[in-house]
């Protein structure tokens, strides 16, 4: 019995132009799933979707959604729908990482963040929840960060605003966890170390000093490589976690140890 099989499920990706979330789209796909791929820029999901329907055979639809905005998630939802009839797996992955600290951010750039990385997961949730508990099925991951539970002082890299939204991803995950349990929904919480992707190699890869204090300090030695994080993100996206719940499992290759 394959565990990780999605084979009939339909899995909805956020933030899926690049990065993690097009990796989990991939895995997706291969363990079987029919998956949406969500994000602000269409022309990016197209490529990606196309891909994927090359490589397994399996159906990808290239959906634009702005997670920030009501009305622009519930249409995306809506239109999941009209094509699949229904969700089985949310991936929450859209999120930005603005640097900053409370003296210097803006509110705009404060709203901005929270907007993004926790407001969007509430969005999403609140349009795809309802098919889930009707189904009695549903799987949600949200995708924080390591940086929910650990900061740097360096001040290049504080990142106050980060923290804080991705600390609240936490909250919010357990809060779901125990009201859904009930109807056979799972809602966990994977935390990235550092990885390369669009969001982070004109940022932190650009940072020389950066990287070698984190090599030194990661019982790894090296930032996470692509594909990485499937593993986690799989698990948590099929049956074999049907009685994990409201759970913060780190992948940072062993960063947060203390």
């Amino acid at each position: 019995m394959n565990l990780f099989d999605l084979t009939g499920k339909v899995a909805v990706i956020t933030g899926a132009s690049s990065g993690l979330g097009a990796d989990a789209a991939r895995a997706y796909a291969e363990q079987g799933a029919d998956v949406a791929l969500l994000a602000r820029r269409k022309e990016k999901l197209e490529s990606v979707c196309a891909e994927i329907t090359a490589k397994t055979g399996r159906k990808a639809i290239a959906v634009p959604c702005d997670v920030s905005k009501e009305d622009s998630v519930k249409a995306a939802v809506d239109e999941v729908l009209a094509e699949f009839g229904k969700i089985d797996i949310l991936l929450n992955d859209a999120g930005i990482a603005q640097g900053g600290s409370v003296e210097t951010l803006t509110t705009e750039l404060w709203d901005r963040s929270m907007d993004i990385n926790v407001k969007g997961i509430y969005l999403m949730s609140k349009y795809i929840v309802p098919g889930m508990k009707e189904r009695k099925y549903g799987r949600i991951v949200n995708i924080a960060s390591v940086n929910a539970i650990l900061a740097d002082k360096g001040d290049a890299l504080v990142r106050h605003v980060y923290n804080t939204s991705k600390a609240a991803v936490l909250g919010l995950t357990k809060g779901m966890a125990a009201s859904y349990a009930r109807y056979n929904i799972t809602v966990n919480a994977l935390g990235p170390g550092l990885f390369e992707s669009e969001m982070t190699e004109g940022t932190l890869f650009k940072h020389e000093e950066f990287l070698k204090m984190y090599n030194a300090l990661c019982p790894a030695s090296r930032p996470g490589a692509r594909g990485e994080m499937n593993g986690p993100i799989l698990f948590f996206s099929s049956d074999a976690c049907s009685y994990v719940n409201g759970q913060f499992f780190v992948v940072d290759g062993g960063l947060s140890i203390t």
